[in-house]
């Protein structure tokens, strides 16, 4: 008489969210990964034969994890210790090892598994297993940079103010705007004509190409609509800045504050460039009271959102643009700016001030040794 199939598996009260959530994982360990499929096609029924040959196991594989969970639940899936001698490698001596600079007979900056291995005489294998277990990455680097500005508290909580609405200072029905240039924008041709997208091919360009010149993008970004004033200019001297802000005061001229009957306030937020600073710029700034600039700290011009409508136009309009020549180029920014334009929609800025400080000054960048 044929063997009768195996009863379907009760499952734990709460396991079956966690084992499914084991089979989406991207991250969890494979073995671990394929238990969970036989725990769960168990429990829906399966036989031990369907189970075995769907996750590519033995059958005897399946009895096994099967009789494992009945008896341990969850913690039966887990490997179980190993017979055999202890380990005798000692990991902190590893790490230690990791942590101090290679010496200049190497000629390296950071250690590999096989250098810091034949220099402690032990596999690589072994000191890849210590850097797992310590979450040791000699060959990761991150940079970062310290805020050399005397008052960056009081900058941050202005601008972070001026985004989220809070800045006693500034009248509700103030127009907020985000002013920078994007400078040296070269008008790239290529030598060979793209070759477009077909299906299963993607768009192909020529690896060479021929520089005709560069232009600067000024851009003023208002964050309540995303609307964009610009222009393009040859150069990003003060001069040009002075022009566009000129431009800028023309292009809201229109705005009447409803309460006071004047021109509607514009806060301008800016970084430190020179061409921001200049006596000129700030002598014309002098007789243009509803005009407020809102300088960034240094080193953080990042706080300014134009910034990530520039990464937009670049990836969206210049990086894969083929440019004739500089008019070429400048015609096709002006172009995708009055698409933007149609298309436009409000910058929302969601951290606060002390979250931006806290990131800031975290101890472990500022105390390194400690």
């Amino acid at each position: 008489m044929a063997n009768r199939p195996a009863p379907g598996l009760l499952l734990r009260e709460g396991d079956r969210g966690e084992l499914e959530a084991l089979v989406r994982s991207r991250s969890a360990r494979a073995g671990l990964v394929r238990r969970a499929r036989i725990v769960l096609l168990a429990a829906d029924g399966l036989s031990n034969t369907e189970i075995a040959r769907r996750v590519g196991a033995s059958r005897t594989t399946v009895i096994a994890w099967r009789g494992r969970y009945q008896r341990l639940g969850m913690e039966g899936l887990e490997d179980a210790d190993r017979p055999g001698r202890p380990r005798k490698v000692d990991h902190t001596a590893i790490v230690t090892a990791t942590l101090t600079p290679p010496p200049r007979s190497l000629g390296v900056t950071h250690w590999s598994t096989r250098l810091l291995a034949a220099r402690l005489g032990v596999s690589a294998a072994t000191v890849a297993r210590a850097w797992r277990a310590y979450g040791i990455k000699p060959w990761r680097e991150q940079s970062f940079r310290f805020s050399t500005d005397p008052e960056p508290v009081g900058k941050v909580t202005d601008i972070c103010g001026l985004y989220l609405g809070t800045n006693p200072d500034v009248p509700d029905n103030a127009i907020v705007l985000c002013v920078d240039e994007k400078s040296q924008i070269q008008a790239l041709d290529r030598t060979m004509p793209v070759l477009p997208m077909q299906p299963g091919l993607i768009e192909r360009r020529s690896s060479d190409y021929v520089r005709h010149g560069t232009t600067t993008l000024f851009a003023a970004l208002e964050i309540a609509t995303g609307k964009v004033t610009a222009a393009t200019r040859p150069r990003h001297r003060h001069e040009e800045f002075l022009a566009f802000l000129r431009q800028v005061d023309r292009a809201y001229k229109d705005a009447i504050d409803p309460d006071t009957g004047e021109r509607v306030q514009l806060h301008l937020v800016m970084d430190n460039y020179a061409t921001h600073k200049h006596k000129d710029v700030r002598a014309w700034l002098e007789h243009h009271p509803h005009i407020h600039v809102h300088h960034t700290p240094t080193h953080a011009s990042w706080m300014n959102l134009v910034e990530v409508w520039f990464s937009l136009i670049e990836r969206q309009a210049i990086r894969r643009g083929v440019f004739k020549s500089v008019q070429d180029l400048n015609n096709k920014l002006r172009a995708y700016i009055t698409g933007w334009n149609k298309r436009a929609h409000p910058f929302t800025w969601t951290k606060t001030a002390e979250q931006i400080l806290t990131k800031a000054n975290r101890p472990e960048i500022n105390n390194p040794g400690h």
